[in-house]
């Protein structure tokens, strides 16, 4: 062992010599960087300090100082690439210097400083703290760089922008020592406040912002027993972590009253090891970088990288007030090396060169003093592939990733990908133009080329199928992969010329929509399904927003947003010919109608002759005048001369007359007709086919009239309600009502009436009974709030439609685009659907492309029990619904581009990072409970498993503890059982939830949560209980298709 202390390595000054509070090595051993109390970073040789004693060296010993801070430098760092020099101060400032290859400025003139041999020029100051910088730490990619300092901030910058990305605040003192876990997953700060705080992290993208951080860098724990009593007179906290990430060295800690090292042990993140031998409190430790054998290695066992049967153990030097340098070893439990009274003041800051065989170390008093070892006084310096592979039991190989936590956890990951994998090939078929579905037995292809070969266990080399017997096979999948590769080429080479009559290549755009990688919603690129074409309930297409469709305004959402400007239809053969005549800028507007395509000018159409004639208005109803006292009050219809009501919606065309309806077979027509005359009885009839089926006279005016294949229903002006049976028979008394009916309508057995005084009454027909009492419609029109008076400076919301489900739960829609249902067992309206989710929520829209999403996953498609596949009918549930409205309500009224500002406002302010994460989990956290209270049994499970994907990508662990627990069904029960009886919902212990086997909805979320790497210990413990890792490879296949 050497100790190299040469006098010209220091910060000089007029009178003595600075502190120097800082030093570092490069990645490549050659410079050594110090920072001192003159203001100065300093870049030294480390090949003259280690010549010191040759008087025949000649070479510069000092390759550049800079002095851009305006007080004390007290930390300098080099980034792991060697590229960049970080320096903190007390000026509150971080410089970041780069060194560049153009020839070195010269140095101010009347300074004696020699001349800069390297050229460091200040790239970047970052301004982020309120306080002096005490500490800086690269992580070991690069990723990251994360200052410390007295205003008890941890900030987090960009390694590769330099963009500010984090500000931590979680300690209540001065922070003052950083360091970073090998592995690259943790980072631990270390305070005033006596506590050390773990930080998990994942590796942000070269081009991540502070928004996509939001839901990085988690504190995991804090560690505060060894600090209990530690004392605050230290000037550093400098902690370290081992290369092989199993322990933290702390500074400062106290072990009873005397000064210790604490070792806090990975995962654990306890510290029963200390290392107790200073006499003073500690201010630094730093392992060195390299792992060593206790043993000298046989000389092929060292070539290879084996260690020869030893162990391998780490090196720690320690040092701080006592101005002693302690080395120690995890194989002894004394120091291995003492060096007292190095320096004459604190020792500040210690340095490792690569290779672990020197350290050196600053000091107070101007120092810095060079160890040097000899091979084997500290062990043998073992192998990179040792030290890599001791960290890759964290992960460490895997960039932004977690670590699976055993072979179920992997096997679960792969199962959960290989829907995904399927759904991929399956799209790119598609866009290719050659779309067939993939089949069950498959083998996986390689190099993007399938493999037709007849058994499914047959090798295939680069693309290549091997010979079969069948001749044709072969040649089929060369010419398919030639004419794919055609169409490539074409795509790539598709000319065309821009207005100044130049040439130039369209770019071909490979998207990665859909691909199943994203964790955030998609839209699909084709439909997952082919029997979506024969459903007619449900929208068909993903909602495409370059298209108009009914709500929005000429152009469609994008006009809305972007403007009218569409770009007419393109006639063919005008594609390359430039148009010389434009319309003049005055003058009159073509009238143009939205086309399937765009915008296409209207064509001249002849009257339609036919149509039913608008009905005609004989008179207002009768009211009482107090009913204008009334809170509620809603618009009563008027009295029509004749209502026309067919049981089948729908077949009353606009083309058709009354004759031409009622010759469509199995449709029946109820039609009303009112007299003229006030006194003169209301005559109603049923026909079918032209035939009379039956007829009845009411005493009053009829104002509605609905009907089912159940019963036919009608209401009069007087309040009161009739009901028929299909052949006319009278099934109840006439139901006498508080006012006048405003809204009627029917399902299956369902009736509901709304009146005029905003009260709601629904009963069924068949059990003659309510579910519940009448219900106000005052909580939903926003009573409380608005006024219902027309004149008033706010006019309250009114009604638009209301509807029934299967269950005979009430649905309403209201103008300002708000959906509500009433629950007839908490005696509540509920909001399901409102303008705020249309702003806020990434899930809005996302109905129909969810449907083709989940089907390409590793849940699988629907199948119904008689082996037939049930298309996904999502779009036609209420949910859906609801939001359609609120989007055609919220657009028409015009209020969209003003909210969409202000939540793009909102997003750019401090403290609303989250915000637009938070509202997308709650939209589908309120979809889910919607779709449990109506029993929307395929919009639960669809809803359900967007949520589970959601909060697994977002690392919401309690969340998903939680989720998995309730689809057991014990997350809230009572541990005495006295919760187990009259539970419902989420807290039933039936062994169904909304109609769904509790155990397949929790393997389609085990599934989905799978390739979740940091919650896959909660995951794995569930798949062990469904038996899902042990399924050999069939099985998988055949639940990941189904």
């Amino acid at each position: 062992m050497r100790i190299i202390k040469p006098s010209w390595l220091s910060h000089k000054g007029e009178q003595k010599d600075f502190e120097v509070y800082s030093c570092h090595v490069s990645p490549d051993g050659k410079r050594l960087a110090t920072a001192g109390g003159d203001g100065h970073v300093r870049v030294w040789s480390t090949e003259s300090i280690y010549n010191a004693d040759d008087p025949s060296y000649a070479k510069p010993r000092q390759l550049c100082h800079m002095s851009h801070h305006l007080g004390t430098i007290h930390s300098v760092r080099f980034s792991p690439n060697g590229r960049y020099l970080a320096s903190g101060a007390d000026d509150k400032i971080i410089c970041i210097y780069q060194l560049e290859s153009g020839p070195p400025t010269i140095a101010p003139f009347g300074t004696n400083e020699p001349p800069p041999v390297e050229n460091w020029k200040t790239s970047r100051r970052l301004i982020g703290h309120d306080n002096d910088v005490q500490d800086l730490a690269w992580s070991y990619d690069g990723s990251i760089l994360v200052s410390v300092g007295l205003d008890s901030k941890v900030v987090i910058w960009s390694g590769h922008t330099f963009e500010k990305l984090k500000v931590l605040g979680n300690h209540q003192s001065h922070v003052k020592g950083i360091t970073f876990d090998p592995a690259s997953k943790f980072f631990a700060t270390a305070s005033d406040d006596r506590t050390i705080k773990i930080f998990r992290f994942t590796p942000p993208a070269p081009n991540a912002t502070q928004h996509d951080m939001a839901n990085n860098f988690q504190l995991e724990t804090t560690i505060n027993a060894p600090f209990k009593s530690s004392p605050l007179t230290t000037y550093f906290r400098r902690c370290s972590w081992s290369p092989d990430g199993n322990h933290i060295a702390a500074a400062n800690a106290v072990n009873g009253p005397v000064s210790s090292v604490a070792i806090i042990e990975r995962s654990r993140w306890d510290s029963e090891i200390n290392l107790i031998g200073h006499e003073g409190p500690t201010e630094v430790c730093m392992f060195s970088p390299r792992l060593f054998h206790t043993k000298k290695p046989m000389e092929n066992g060292a070539a290879n990288g084996h260690s020869g049967g030893d162990q391998l153990v780490t090196v720690i030097a320690s040092a701080g007030q006592d101005k002693t340098l302690t080395f120690w070893n995890t194989n002894t439990s004394r120091p291995v090396v003492i060096l007292q009274d190095l320096a004459a003041k604190s020792i500040s800051d210690l340095a490792w060169t690569p290779d672990g065989q020197i350290l050196f170390a600053s000091s107070l008093d101007g120092g810095i003093v060079a160890v040097k070892f000899e091979t084997g006084e500290l062990g043998w310096v073992a192998n990179l592939e040792e030290t890599d592979k001791a960290l890759s039991k964290y992960g460490a190989s895997r960039k932004a990733m977690g670590i699976a936590e055993d072979v179920d956890g992997l096997q679960l990951e792969n199962h959960s990908k290989e829907g995904e994998r399927r759904g991929a090939e399956s799209r790119m078929g598609a866009l290719m133009g050659d779309f067939h579905p993939l089949p069950k037995d498959a083998p996986p292809t390689t190099n993007g080329v399938k493999n037709n070969v007849a058994t499914p266990s047959a090798p295939q080399t680069n693309g290549q199928a091997d010979a079969q017997p069948e001749k044709d096979k072969p040649a089929e999948a060369d010419e398919s992969a030639d004419k794919a590769a055609q169409r490539v080429n074409e795509l790539k080479s598709r000319v065309t010329i821009t207005k100044d009559g130049k040439k130039r290549v369209a770019p071909m755009l490979i998207s990665s929509s859909g691909t199943g990688q994203s964790s955030l919603p998609q839209s699909q690129l084709v439909g997952a399904s082919s029997s979506k074409a024969a459903q007619n309930d449900a929208p068909q297409t993903i909602l495409d927003l370059s298209k108009p469709y009914d709500g929005l305004p000429e152009g469609g959402l994008a006009a809305m947003l972007l403007g009218n400007k569409r770009k007419a239809i393109a006639v063919e053969g005008e594609e390359d010919e430039e148009h010389q005549s434009k319309r003049a800028a005055t003058g009159p507007r073509a009238i143009m109608r939205n086309g399937v395509d765009g915008v296409e000018p209207a064509t001249l159409e002849p009257p339609k002759h036919g149509l039913i004639p608008t009905p005609e208005y004989l008179r207002p109803a009768i009211l009482n005048p107090s009913i204008a006292l009334s809170q509620v009050r809603l618009a009563v219809p008027k009295v029509r001369s004749h209502i026309l009501r067919p049981l089948e919606r729908g077949i009353l065309l606009e083309e058709s007359n009354l004759e031409e309806a009622t010759k469509v077979p199995e449709n029946i027509i109820l039609e009303a007709k009112n007299p003229s005359i006030i006194r003169d009885p209301a005559h109603i009839t049923a026909t079918e086919r032209g035939t009379l089926l039956w007829q009845d006279y009411l005493p009053r005016a009829i104002i509605l009239v609905t009907g089912s294949r159940r019963f036919w229903a009608a209401a009069c002006e007087d309040g009161s309600l009739y009901t028929w049976t299909p052949a006319g028979r009278r099934l109840i008394n006439a139901m006498v009502l508080e006012s006048q009916p405003v809204i009627l309508e029917c399902r299956d057995w369902w009736l509901l009436c709304i009146t005029a005084v905003g009260m709601c009454h629904v009963w069924n027909i068949n059990t003659l009974s309510s579910p519940h009492p009448p219900v106000s419609l005052a909580p939903v029109l926003e009573i409380a709030i608005n006024s219902l008076q027309i004149h008033g400076a706010m006019p309250g919301p009114g009604v638009t439609s209301a509807h029934l489900n299967s269950n005979g739960h009430i649905v309403i829609t209201l103008t300002n685009g708000d959906g509500y249902y009433y629950s007839p067992t908490m005696y509540s309206w509920q909001r399901l659907s409102e303008s705020w989710w249309a702003v806020g929520s990434q899930y809005w829209n996302s109905n129909d492309s969810s449907v083709g999403a989940l089907q390409s996953t590793a849940v699988g498609a629907v199948s119904s029990k008689d082996g037939q596949n049930e298309g996904a009918t999502v779009s036609a549930g209420i949910i859906p619904f609801l939001e359609r409205h609120t989007t055609n309500e919220f657009l028409l009224k015009g209020r969209a581009y003003t909210l969409q500002r202000l939540i793009k406002t909102l997003l750019s302010r401090d403290g609303f990072e989250t915000f637009e994460s938070s509202v997308s989990i709650a939209h589908l956290e309120n979809r889910i409970a919607g779709a449990l209270q109506l029993g929307s049994k395929e919009e639960f499970r669809l809803y359900l498993f967007m949520y589970a994907k959601r909060i697994g990508a977002e690392g919401h662990r309690g969340k998903v503890e939680e989720l998995l627990n309730s689809l057991v069904g014990g997350v809230l029960q009572d541990k005495k059982g006295e919760g187990d009886k009259g539970g419902k919902g989420w807290n039933s212990k039936d062994e169904e939830i909304c109609g769904w086997d509790r155990k397949e909805l929790l393997k389609g979320v085990v599934m989905i949560l799978g390739k979740f790497r940091e919650l896959q210990r909660l995951t794995v413990q569930y798949a062990r209980v469904l038996d899902l890792t042990l399924e050999d490879d069939m099985a998988g296949e055949a639940m990941i298709e189904g």
